[in-house]
């Protein structure tokens, strides 16, 4: 890896400037890689490209996340297909009479589905669309206040997928004490999670306004049209095509299978929605809901339908790969050093961490660079490690929370029903917010 300083920073640049300008976002990632190679080997750019290409694809966590989205669309598909999710709607509009019930339900849901990030975003937006759809709610609204609940509600339980990874990196650098306890001790200092998730219900209440972009989706939606033009239908939003009623249990036994075996595979997802599958063939073969072609050209469809979001992701981790090559996570750590005091250090690892989660698309790999620094210089200065844990893990909630092709955000939106650009820049103006608020208090707290 070479150190290409200040200029580490073009190709993030490159990337949000052309996806501001065309709303695209797998073209303007791939334009940031490809600015990236230029700098790094110009006459070598066909073989680096190909090769990184190769690594990512080949790389386990990818493929887990391919494997993970795409049974999660034919698992969505398939229950959008025989009813299961119109039996759950219907079932909540019976006792939501109000468009501020239904944003309300919508972040309830969230709270008890807080496993994983993954199973709540695209559960919730998938199950709850058709609810908020009959108050004229914009996918756009519906996608903030999934995403908004996903990322920072897992960090704050610590038996969520993100708990166990961070508890094993605290572990792996050597903390005093267990990992999972240091974790634990830091949950109330990770004030960004905190503020994130409570804007939600003041939103949802009208307490806060529709602000900026926000508030020409929601006139759009006033107008009859929820969902944004150039979104196409697919088989997350097929109706129920089965001639058999739809019954309530075809949606709550495969939820329920899919959070408690994602529970019991030591939170492992994949496994989880594996059984899911498994339960909602069984259901679908014994109450013939469909055809045997019917049911497996369904699933087929729900994987297909996941495609965009996977290439989302996909060049996400192109970019990172092109950007650790540029050492943009090192030119950044070294740059604010010099402001690292032991007051200061809090809201300083927020702030950068936050900007390199975002820049980078990588909401856990920057910070197995990042602890072996931040952790033993928070030692050093004697400053108060669960906060400054707390910071660490707050910057990867707003990286997942704001950047527009991050997981989080693409699979909310993808599962609402609007493009991950839409999604994004209609809650910067809520990401911002919160993110100002948690950084005023944790360089208030790092001072006490």
């Amino acid at each position: 890896m070479e150190d290409y300083g200040i200029l580490s920073l073009i190709p993030t640049l490159v990337v949000l400037v052309m996806a501001i300008v065309t709303k695209r976002t797998i073209e303007s990632l791939l334009a940031g890689a490809i600015v990236g190679l230029l700098m790094y080997k110009p006459l070598d750019i066909v073989t680096q490209g190909s090769d990184i290409l190769l690594n990512v694809l080949g790389n386990e966590t990818v493929t887990w996340i391919i494997l993970v989205c795409g049974l999660f669309g034919s698992l969505i598909a398939l229950l959008v297909k025989t009813g299961g999710v119109l039996s759950f709607g219907n079932a909540i509009t019976k006792r939501i009479h109000s468009r501020r019930q239904s944003l309300l339900a919508t972040w309830v849901l969230g709270l008890i589905i807080f496993v994983d990030d993954y199973l709540n975003a695209l559960t919730i937006s998938a199950s709850m669309k058709k609810v908020t759809d009959r108050f004229n709610v914009s996918r756009e609204k519906l996608a903030y206040i999934v995403d908004s609940t996903a990322a920072p509600i897992c960090i704050l339980v610590p038996f969520s997928t993100w708990a166990v990874f961070f508890a094993g990196l605290l572990e792996d650098n050597n903390v005093a004490g267990s990992g999972m306890g240091l974790y634990i001790e830091a949950i109330p200092f990770m004030f960004y999670a905190w503020v994130a998730a409570a804007l939600v219900p003041l939103v949802a209440l009208g307490w806060i306004p529709n602000l900026g972009p926000m508030r020409t989706a929601e006139a759009r939606a006033m107008g009859g049209q929820p969902q944004p033009e150039g979104v196409e239908e697919n088989a997350l939003e097929v109706a129920n095509e089965s001639t058999k009623q739809p019954h309530l249990i075809n949606f709550l036994l495969p939820i329920a299978t899919l959070i408690f075996f994602t529970w019991y595979f030591e939170i492992d997802i994949l496994r989880g929605v594996i059984v899911a599958l498994v339960v909602t063939l069984v259901l679908i073969a014994v109450q013939k809901l469909l055809s045997f072609n019917d049911t497996f050209d369904t699933a087929l469809d729900g994987f297909k339908a996941m495609i965009m979001p996977l290439g989302t992701l996909v060049a996400g981790f192109v970019l990172k790969e092109v950007n650790d090559l540029l050492g943009l996570t090192g030119f950044v750590i070294d740059a604010v050093q010099p402001l690292m005091t032991a007051g200061m250090l809090p809201a300083v690892v927020f702030i950068t961490m936050a900007f390199l989660a975002f820049a980078t698309g990588s909401f856990w790999g920057i910070f197995i660079i990042a602890m072996p620094i931040v952790l033993p210089l928070a030692s050093g200065m004697d400053a108060h490690m669960p906060l400054v844990v707390g910071a660490l893990i707050s910057a990867s909630a707003f990286g997942s929370h704001a950047c527009f092709y991050g997981d989080s955000t693409v699979l909310s939106a993808q599962g609402a029903g609007c493009s991950p650009m839409a999604h994004a820049l209609t809650q910067l103006p809520y990401v911002l917010i919160a993110a100002t608020i948690a950084a005023g208090i944790f360089m208030l707290v790092g001072h006490l």
